[in-house]
């Protein structure tokens, strides 16, 4: 699964590689927890645009959103057919930048934190679903979910699962509903290569949502 993620990038080097029509500023962030805002980049008449939506995936037909559990992640497995993610598959599909997520991995005397981040360094993208949810007052909450699928090589020994990362090739595909189909846009990502990712240990002080510094991110001793 994906429930915690850094996105410590400038804003201009994040454009860079999305190429939204925005120019936002937004400052480093090393614990996004779900519930908080995060920005994703969904594609409307050809052109990519930024927004900030909540954690936390309402799909539009729930009528209470306090009696829907929270979604954070949708599995890519299923994910065309599920009635929780199919609308926003065919129609909602989105990027969410990042710079590393975090994993922890079981031991017999408790859970051990890593960091995962590119092997080259700089942002990537994870997969995303986003959709808009209507109260009967006519407000509106824009929500998000990570897509997530099997852990590779690199990160099986730490979790099962991890964020599909798609790569630049494949944004433009995801990202355009309107020309390429649900099918066909899951079939186009999956686990990340091996060699894409690293992972190192770093220190328990990312288990409280209130540390949110780059300190998170620095590898145990």
């Amino acid at each position: 699964m994906c429930g915690r993620f850094v996105i410590k990038s400038s804003p201009e080097e994040i454009r860079r590689l999305f190429g939204y029509v925005e120019q936002p500023n937004f400052p480093p962030r090393y614990n996004i927890a779900p519930t908080q805002p995060v920005p994703i980049v969904h594609q409307e008449h050809g052109l990519r645009h930024f927004l900030l939506v909540r954690w936390g995936l309402i799909p539009s037909w729930v009528k209470d959103p306090k009696q829907f559990s929270l979604l954070i992640n949708a599995r890519l497995e299923g994910i065309t057919t599920k009635p929780s993610f199919r609308a926003a598959m065919r129609r909602r599909r989105c990027l969410v930048p990042a710079d590393g997520f975090y994993e922890w991995k079981k031991e017999a005397n408790g859970k051990r934190p890593h960091f995962i981040r590119a092997r080259v360094g700089g942002p990537f993208a994870f997969a995303g679903l986003w959709e808009t949810w209507v109260d009967r007052d006519g407000g509106e909450i824009d929500t998000a979910a990570i897509v997530t699928c099997d852990a590779n090589a690199t990160l099986a020994p730490i979790h099962k699962r991890m964020p599909v990362i798609v790569p630049p090739e494949h944004f433009e595909a995801w990202l355009d509903c309107d020309h390429v189909k649900a099918e066909e846009a899951a079939a186009l990502v999956g686990p990340a290569p091996d060699d894409l990712l690293e992972a190192c240990e770093i220190s328990t002080r990312v288990n409280a949502v209130k540390n949110d510094g780059p300190e998170n991110i620095e590898p145990v001793a």
